[in-house]
């Protein structure tokens, strides 16, 4: 993950906030055609676009035919990342989404990806029932709508903001331009 390698070579603070895209999606989601109805989109042309960029990040992408809504998803990230798993589960649920295809708004789907990386799956049941991390994600997308960002993902360093899948030596010109400096790496 370019991220690991940016806090390997530069001390960085990673801070994962929830964005709301698309928060009015049902639970059973939406196809693409029905999120983008009324929008002069060209939905497998957008498609192909997208699995380009990712075929040239190296990441994987699947045939994504429908969204979900994420809430409950960044809702349980946020308990994952207060167990010290935060990055695992994030990776875990993007792959389940933008590769499987799995609608990440089943409370299931969610409980099986937590105990997919090690994490108690009764615990992630237990959190989502009580929607334990709800207010936190309310305060990440006050703050994300505070910051101007209107897409995922954005990276932010110093206000200054990076949008979209960005390759290892984009991130690294982008955190270098905002004063980010390399390690003293003893070998």
């Amino acid at each position: 993950m370019r991220i690991e390698k940016l806090r390997k070579h530069y001390d960085i603070i990673v801070q994962w906030v929830s964005f709301p895209l698309h928060p009015d999606t049902p639970a059973d989601g939406l196809s693409l055609n029905e999120l983008f109805a009324g929008r002069n989109l060209d939905i497998v042309q957008m498609m192909q676009r997208l699995r380009k960029v990712a075929l040239d990040l190296g990441l994987p992408f699947g045939e994504r035919q429908k969204t979900y809504n994420s809430r409950l998803a960044q809702e349980l990230s946020k308990w994952a990342e207060f167990q010290g798993k935060g990055d695992q589960f994030h990776e875990a649920m993007f792959s389940a989404y933008f590769v499987e295809g799995i609608n990440i708004g089943k409370p299931e789907e969610l409980v099986r990806l937590a105990g997919s990386i090690g994490l108690s799956g009764d615990q992630a049941q237990s959190v989502l029932d009580a929607r334990s991390f709800e207010q936190a994600v309310d305060a990440d997308w006050k703050r994300s709508h505070a910051l101007g960002i209107t897409a995922v993902p954005t990276f932010v360093v110093n206000n200054a903001k990076l949008v979209g899948a960005q390759s290892y030596e984009a991130l690294e010109q982008f955190l270098i331009g905002e004063g980010g400096q390399k390690r003293n790496e003893t070998r």
